[in-house]
């Protein structure tokens, strides 16, 4: 018998990060002492696979050849990590066993259980994308992993609830399996119907807000362009309150955002976060006590992706900012210019999806009540700016609004005169987004929060003298750095776009400015 005739061949993928590479594994079937040799960079997860698959075969009804099988991984340069490559590994041991028939052309990605059940891998969704781009439609999965695979456009996806299942189906003949193998439901329905369930409870609506009509109009603002936002209030003002209802007025996320936000929920690895493309705008909220790992990623090996990357196409909402590390905060300024996380390790770099619009809420000094008039609080002036200074200048100035949240009074608490719900003020954001959408469509954006600060001094959409003179003047008198300058001139745009103006006029820089009214001596930055 030639070499040939015993060598099986299946894909699989490789992730790094979101980006993933098509594997492919062979198998070879030797005449030497029985053994199970797995080669090409496999982690710790995988070379374990061997006891797996060897388990789960027998107990599929079609155990592994008894002679001496290898398992390359190719290319084998490429690390290869987690329980993925399972099920591509065990049909590449039946075909080259010539017990199955066909299974070159597929990509297989699940996991496999010691009784054959199949069960979910982390990260289908960036694997199947990896695999439809690559070439490689038809996927082969998990029962429970096949809602997420067929979000992705252009996928064949063929979901199976044991190895016994997919033998058959590429023309096997097993044995009965096991009982538990056939009849057990898939993993995680029970989690992902209680999801669902949970997923359709009330959310936070704007109308709860008692009072603090300038912050919502802030708000509005900053949903309807896209703009990173302060609140900096007493504490009970309501700043939580009011950024916890910011995700109910943004715009659903378009096709392309949806599917980025999906695939980083994937390599979370519980099926039911990615079983349908996610359209509303996460919100994540770290603690304060949060490190650089958790909210920009980390971790050992391969970077796992932080709050920053699990808030792309939506919030990031920092409670208590100045009580967050001064380096962790720090770490968000190139995220916050570039939409991205790049994070390198010894055993690569990983780039991750970070667009979110970032919303600090701080306290006017350390105990809490140096707002107003001040009458309570106690903290010393040199208390006061040590505070402040948690917050550096450089990061403040990417922030294009600071607005002061006041205690509320009596009148509006008692009367619970919150003023319009969410969804009438996100019927008013979204015709000034889809406005910005037409009109930065050129420039391949979409919000104006994201307009280079070049566009904005030269060409169609730079403000006319007239309008900008305000902003002007502020930065002669060194209140607004370049960097401060630009973010208005978006700002304004922002507001012209919410009158249904076709340029900004001098009241609409007027109000950028007054929203920016916190950033006195941004020289600073």
């Amino acid at each position: 018998m030639s070499a040939a005739a015993v060598m099986g061949r299946t894909l699989a993928v490789a992730l790094t990060g979101m980006h993933g590479h098509v594997v492919e594994v062979e198998a070879d079937i030797g005449q030497t002492l029985p053994g199970f040799v797995l080669l090409g960079l496999p982690d710790q997860s995988l070379q374990e696979s061997r006891d797996r698959i060897k388990a789960a075969a027998r107990n599929s009804g079609l155990p592994l050849t008894r002679r001496h099988l290898t398992v390359n991984l190719v290319p084998a340069a490429l690390h290869k990590r987690g329980p993925g490559f399972d099920l591509g590994i065990v049909m590449a041991a039946y075909a080259a066993d010539r017990q199955v028939h066909g299974v070159h052309g597929p990509v297989f990605l699940a996991e496999l259980g010691l009784d054959g059940r199949l069960r979910h891998a982390p990260g289908i969704l960036p694997s199947v994308m990896a695999a439809v781009e690559s070439g490689y439609p038809d996927v082969v999965v998990a029962e429970e992993s096949a809602d997420e695979a067929s979000l992705v456009p252009g996928a064949r996806v063929r979901g199976f609830r044991s190895l016994h299942d997919v033998i058959r189906a590429f023309g096997g003949e097993p044995e009965p399996p096991l009982a538990s193998a056939v009849a057990e439901p898939p993993r995680g329905a029970e989690d992902r119907a209680g999801s669902i369930a949970l997923s359709q409870g009330r959310e936070p609506d704007l109308s709860e807000v008692a009072g603090q009509f300038e912050a919502r109009f802030a708000l509005e603002v900053a949903a309807a362009g896209g703009h990173h936002l302060l609140l900096e209030g007493s504490p009970g003002a309501g700043k939580t309150m009011l950024a916890e209802r910011l995700p109910g007025i943004l715009p659903p996320l378009d096709d392309q955002t949806a599917l980025e936000v999906t695939a980083v929920r994937s390599l979370t690895g519980r099926p039911q976060d990615a079983a349908r493309l996610i359209r509303r705008a996460p919100f994540q909220a770290p603690h304060h006590s949060a490190s650089m790992a958790a909210l920009v990623g980390g971790g050992s090996g391969i970077a796992r992706p932080g709050a920053a990357s699990l808030a792309h196409g939506g919030v990031l909402f920092l409670d208590e900012a100045p009580e967050f590390d001064r380096r962790v905060l720090d770490a968000l300024r190139q995220p916050l210019e570039s939409g991205a996380i790049t994070l390198h390790r010894s055993s690569g770099a990983v780039r991750y999806p970070s667009r979110f619009q970032l919303v600090l809420a701080a306290n006017p000094c350390p105990c809490g009540w140096g707002g107003g008039r001040g009458s309570k609080c106690r903290c010393t002036s040199l208390q006061r700016r040590r505070y402040t200074a948690k917050l550096s200048g450089p990061l403040l100035d990417r922030v294009d609004i600071q607005v002061a949240v006041p205690a509320v009074d009596a009148t509006a608490l008692v009367s619970g005169a919150g003023g319009e719900d969410s969804a009438t003020v996100r019927d008013r954001i979204l015709p000034a987004v889809q406005r910005q959408a037409e009109r930065l469509r050129p420039f391949g954006l979409s919000r104006n929060a994201h307009l280079p600060a070049a566009v904005l001094r030269e060409g169609p959409l730079a403000i006319g003298p007239g309008a900008r003179a305000g902003a002007d003047a502020a930065l002669d008198r060194t209140e607004l750095t370049a960097r401060g300058h630009a973010r208005v001139m978006r700002l304004a745009w922002t507001m012209a776009d919410l009158r249904g103006a076709d340029r900004p006029a001098a009241e609409d820089v007027d109000a950028a400015l007054y929203l920016r009214r916190r950033s006195d001596g941004e020289d600073a930055a």
